[in-house]
């Protein structure tokens, strides 16, 4: 794996260059520079998972490659609920997430609960390698954190899971809250408790005084005068005109019968009333 560009640019995903210019902060200039070296020459062997761990093996000067491990302090899962409860009353950062993009103030919503995503500085990541290097980061551990830049571009996922969640919990979890608020719009009270059905449509619980009451079909047009020809692919031609003329005429029917029998419940019901 080894990267196509130099350690900085223009040109990357804003979450991708913030995680760079982390990177670039570090005083020992040189240092970094040997550690780009590595990541461009494909010193660095393998990145992988391992829970919320990023472990990786970069070959050195040694015959046997290096192991290290980096990772950040995740976050508790009561501080994961409130930062998912935040990010799912707005649509735009579920829409975002899911198109593989990074919302631009998705930091504000982990600082209104007292968090943080990003890393604030470079001894917030912590990295441990199996070099004799007593500092830290050493050339090996510096190799990964460019290379992590590749895989935030790919996947701004990485980020989360370093965090504690991967995309599957971040993303079922949005899902979980957004439906709960759906059914909480739903279980709205109906007026005078009265259900949906043909045989309350006309229901008035007040008394109504019988010779004031005059019903009569609407004049208006109705929703199958609104709708547009039902659409067929061109190719259809002739038989595709004939079939949807054919759905409009059978609609029209039903709309009529069901108009006349709402009808006919509205008059005995005013009668009754009367």
């Amino acid at each position: 794996m080894t990267m196509n560009a130099e350690p900085t640019g223009n040109n990357r995903q804003w979450w991708t260059q913030q995680w760079l210019d982390l990177i670039n902060s570090y005083r020992f200039k040189k240092r970094l520079e040997r550690g780009w070296r590595y990541a461009r020459e494909g010193n660095v062997l393998s990145i992988r998972f391992k829970g919320q761990k990023v472990v990786a093996e970069v070959q050195g000067t040694e015959e046997k490659p290096y192991r290290l491990s980096l990772w950040l302090d995740p976050l508790g899962d009561e501080d994961w609920d409130f930062v998912i409860e935040t990010l799912s009353e707005k649509a735009v950062f579920s829409a975002k997430l899911l198109a593989g993009e990074m919302p631009t103030n998705i930091e504000q919503v982990f600082a209104a609960n007292g968090l943080r995503l990003f890393p604030f500085n470079l001894s917030d990541i912590h990295s441990r390698c199996s070099c004799p290097d007593k500092a830290n980061p050493c050339k090996h551990i510096s190799a990964v954190y460019y290379l992590m830049g590749d895989r935030f571009s790919e996947d701004p996922f990485v980020l989360f899971q370093l965090r504690g969640r991967t995309r599957d919990e971040l993303l079922q979890g949005l899902r979980q809250q957004r439906q709960g608020k759906a059914v909480e719009v739903k279980e709205t009270p109906q007026l005078n408790a009265v259900g949906p059905g043909l045989e309350n449509f006309w229901r008035y619980e007040e008394s109504l005084e019988s010779s004031l009451v005059v019903i009569a079909p609407s004049g208006a047009e109705t929703v199958l005068d609104i709708l547009e020809p039902i659409p067929l692919p061109s190719s259809a031609g002739e038989v595709g005109a004939s079939t949807a003329a054919m759905a409009m005429t059978y609609l029209r029917e039903i709309y009529q019968t069901v108009s006349q029998q709402a009808m006919l419940k509205a008059m005995m019901q005013a009668q009754e009333d009367g």
